[in-house]
């Protein structure tokens, strides 16, 4: 028995919530329809001419599964070219991505939610992130891209009033991005420009 094709499996786990639900609804139509029914040794071999003549009556009954079989393709299409737009080079859909603590802070959280791009290239970003130290006058912390493993460029800092109460702040990505991409939060400190410790980064 051919197993089924896994739908988490097909689609994975960044995509926006409304554009996973509609996936699923055609992914579940095309399981239920099935796959087209294989040809006849009859038909393989090619008409006849008992068939020519009957050919009037059957037409009829053919279409139905003529309609279900282009309506399987047409989804199939669309559902391969939207996994390969967002499998491709550039990022081609908006995101959440989950950052927990590291153990210079273990028991911070944050939520980065990317939205899509602008006209411009503009990448626009929201940072929940709760548990964070506010830290010593002139420190801050900073939200980087980081590519192939390693800090790419920033994308905006931020400052927190201290581990009990939660920060929200509006950030922003003016780069191209690339499926592989992801953030992570350094710690500033007064005379520092380079990247500082990481203190938050992906949940894996």
């Amino acid at each position: 028995m051919t197993q089924k094709p896994d739908f988490d499996e097909l689609v994975g786990f960044d995509v926006e919530q409304g554009e996973r639900e509609r996936l699923r609804r055609v992914h579940e139509l095309l399981l239920e329809a099935g796959p087209p029914p294989e040809l006849s040794p009859e038909l393989e071999a090619g008409p006849t001419l008992a068939m020519t003549l009957g050919g009037r009556q059957h037409r009829v009954h053919r279409r139905p599964l003529l309609l279900a079989a282009a309506i399987a393709v047409l989804a199939l299409a669309f559902l391969g070219g939207y996994l390969a737009g967002n499998h491709g080079g550039e990022l081609a859909a908006a995101q959440t991505l989950q950052l927990a603590g590291t153990s210079l802070d273990p028991s911070a959280l944050a939520s980065l939610q990317i939205a899509h791009a602008d006209e411009a290239g503009n990448w626009p970003m929201k940072l929940d992130v709760t548990g964070l130290p506010k830290l010593p006058s002139h420190g801050y912390y900073a939200v980087y891209l980081v590519r192939n493993g390693k800090i790419y460029a920033p994308c905006g800092t931020f400052l927190v009033a201290g581990t009990t109460g939660g920060t929200s702040v509006r950030l922003n990505a003016p780069y191209r991005l690339r499926h592989g991409d992801t953030w992570v939060v350094t710690r500033q400190l007064a005379g520092h420009h380079e990247p500082g410790a990481v203190v938050l980064r992906p949940v894996v």
